[in-house]
């Protein structure tokens, strides 16, 4: 697809939740861009305001998914939202299961009730995880590749996009769900491998890694957000 697909977004109305995060705010500048009316919720648990400010066409909404009232508010009108807010660092969720899943099932649900209710929306797309399928049983991965999620983050996000198809089935939510790989680039909101090995080699001669066997396909940021962008239209 084409700049020229994406115009169908100028001046709709869209939502974008956790839209002050390292990729929210790519899709939100990306949006900006194209001349959609872009609002945003964040708890700026993580994100952070700057990172959209001087955007053209953005309202933030400094508030909370898990707040019935604030979900109802913002979905109202809209034309296109994007479930992009999470809890994502999986170390976290060893010790904090219940926020995890209250912030990346509970508030899904919650969302998704609220839009099928404003009837208003053409298309809801819920960003999942590629940590849903657990250790590769062969590459490249594609979406028949099983799921076994082998952590409470990625247990969260497989329970959160199954909320999304069965919705898609009982409610007809015009839904799309993405299972991105790891992205990079600025930003970043959380000390994951490539902003680790930058922060190693600005004060030391010598990078302490982990496991050397891992191996990552990596998504440079705008590259991520643009697709997204584009499952909202094709």
């Amino acid at each position: 697809m084409t700049n020229n697909d994406l115009l169908v977004l100028k001046n709709k109305e869209v939502l974008v939740t956790g839209g002050c995060g390292f990729i929210g705010s790519e899709i939100v500048k990306q949006l900006s861009q194209i001349g959609a009316n872009v609002t945003i919720i964040d708890n700026l648990s993580s994100g952070k305001e700057k990172y959209v400010e001087g955007l053209s066409n953005v309202k933030l909404i400094t508030g909370d998914l898990l707040d019935d009232h604030t979900i109802e508010s913002v979905v109202k009108d809209k034309e296109y939202v994007i479930n992009n807010a999470a809890l994502p660092f999986i170390p976290d969720s060893y010790y904090m299961p219940k926020k995890f899943f209250d912030v990346n099932v509970n508030a899904t649900i919650s969302l998704a009730l609220a839009v099928i209710k404003e009837k208003k929306a053409k298309r809801f797309v819920h960003i999942s995880s590629s940590e849903i399928y657990g250790t590769a049983r062969y590459t490249p991965m594609d979406e028949n590749h099983q799921t076994t999620p082998q952590s409470t983050y990625a247990v969260s996000k497989l329970a959160g996009e199954r909320v999304v198809f069965t919705m898609h089935k009982e409610h007809n939510l015009p839904a799309v769900i993405i299972r991105p790989f790891n992205s990079f680039g600025p930003n970043i909101t959380q000390p994951y491998i490539i902003p680790e090995i930058i922060r190693q080699m600005e004060k030391n001669d010598v990078i302490k890694l982990g496991n050397l066997n891992a191996k990552r396909d990596l998504t440079y940021v705008t590259d991520t957000a643009r697709g997204i962008i584009l499952s909202l239209v094709k």
